[in-house]
């Protein structure tokens, strides 16, 4: 019985009849019975339709997916991406802030960092996605796959369509670097390395937008033990981007940098290690489709009188170590560059034409691995890769004595 309906049933000719124990109250409903069992309706009488009940639109999305798959782009609409952290100006340079003129002038030529803060904002969300995913147990082509499989989700380019990945995605290879090695190790396919619970990775991250690289990496260790290795490194890393800015000297920066690395110690098994900025690994300026610029950034203190300048896009790297201090190359290749500076070269092997080939067409000055090329169906490239070492740079794993 209809709640508004009055106990006796509604008054006059809809009133609704009892039928095996249902009552039905709705003349509608009983129109509708009749069609339903065949009976032709009332002569004169007009049909009636029912109301379809419009189709709701899904709303966007306004939160992260686990793991990462929403576009950036969707998140912030209107390209309203997050600045970030951000340094404020210190000493000479502080007029930058106070000055409403040169705010003004800054503001107006900030449409370049658009593209950066849209990197930036998918190397953060992959950067905390990673930091719960990457667990003991796992191999690096896991941790590896897990993350550029995100980078690319997030920035809505897979790199499978010839030039895609120039678009935007991955900015070099993911650097998953064990213990000893400090940089530059990707593992290559077939790679079964497995990372434990005693290991110290670091987990390098590159991401462009337009061919505007964001650079930035971090360690993890689950023995806290390293705690005070991972802590230098952390408060040396900042005390560097404090003192970054136009007109800073690089060497100098290169000391503040040194001096709070320095300042700590590390105690394993007994013994107390002190940390040490590694001597010959430094930071350095991105360049549009180029990782390395013509810059460099010690991490010790130096006489390098170049300055910081205007428009600079600097990466601010350190690497602490209970080792001696220094690195050497080592091991499997597993990144390459097209030099920037590459002449044309007539290659006479037609396997390294092809392959030269799919490299300019997708990646041009971008680093890639093996595994990039595997993806997009190349074999056998080994050999065609030796054939151009004018027009190619490689990088071998960085190591260090203990790192």
């Amino acid at each position: 019985m209809s709640e508004s309906a009055p106990a006796g049933g509604k008054p006059g000719p809809s009133t609704g009849v009892a039928t095996n124990g249902n009552l039905n109250h709705d003349d509608d409903d009983s129109d509708d019975d009749a069609e339903d069992a065949g009976a032709a309706p009332a002569a004169g009488a007009a049909k009636k339709k029912k109301k379809r009940k419009p189709k709701k639109k899904k709303k966007a999305p306004t939160a992260q997916s686990d793991p990462p798959r929403v576009l950036i782009s969707q998140l912030f609409p209107n390209s309203s991406f997050p600045k970030g952290e951000e340094v404020e100006y210190v000493d000479d340079n502080s007029y930058r802030t106070t000055s409403e003129e040169k705010r003004h002038l800054d503001n107006i030529n900030s449409e370049f960092l658009t593209d950066y803060r849209h990197a930036a904002e998918a190397h953060r969300q992959t950067r905390q996605w990673a930091q719960k995913f990457i667990t003991p147990g796992k191999t690096l082509t896991e941790i590896a796959d897990g993350i550029e499989d995100s980078v690319r989700a997030l920035v809505g380019h897979q790199g499978l369509e010839e030039g895609d990945a120039l678009k935007a995605g991955m900015g070099f290879p993911t650097g998953l670097s064990i213990n000893h090695c400090a940089a530059h190790y990707n593992p290559n396919a077939g790679n079964k390395m497995v990372l434990q619970q005693d290991d110290v990775l670091k987990v390098d991250i590159g991401v462009h937008v337009n061919g505007r690289i964001v650079d930035s990496a971090f360690t993890m260790a689950f023995n806290p033990r390293y705690d005070n290795l991972l802590a230098a490194v952390k408060a040396a890393t900042n005390a560097g981007v404090k003192e970054a800015g136009i007109d800073a000297r690089l060497g100098e920066i290169g000391g503040v940098i040194q001096e709070v690395m320095e300042s700590y110690e590390v105690e394993i098994n007994g013994t107390t290690y002190p940390v040490k900025s590694i001597r010959n690994l430094n930071g350095h300026t991105i360049m549009p489709y180029s990782i390395h610029g013509s810059k460099s950034v010690p991490i010790v203190k130096t006489n390098d009188q170049t300055k910081m300048e205007e428009g600079d896009v600097f990466a601010i790297e350190t690497f602490g170590s209970t080792g001696n201090g220094y690195v050497h190359e080592e091991g499997e290749v597993s990144h390459y560059a097209k030099r920037e500076d590459a002449q044309k070269v007539d290659l006479r092997i037609s396997s390294a034409k092809s392959l030269l080939n799919v490299i300019n067409k997708n990646f041009g000055t971008l680093p890639f691995c093996r595994r990039y090329l595997d993806r997009l169906g190349q074999e056998k490239y080994l050999l065609g890769v030796r054939f151009f070492p004018s027009v190619m740079k490689v990088s071998n794993p960085i190591n260090n004595g203990f790192s």
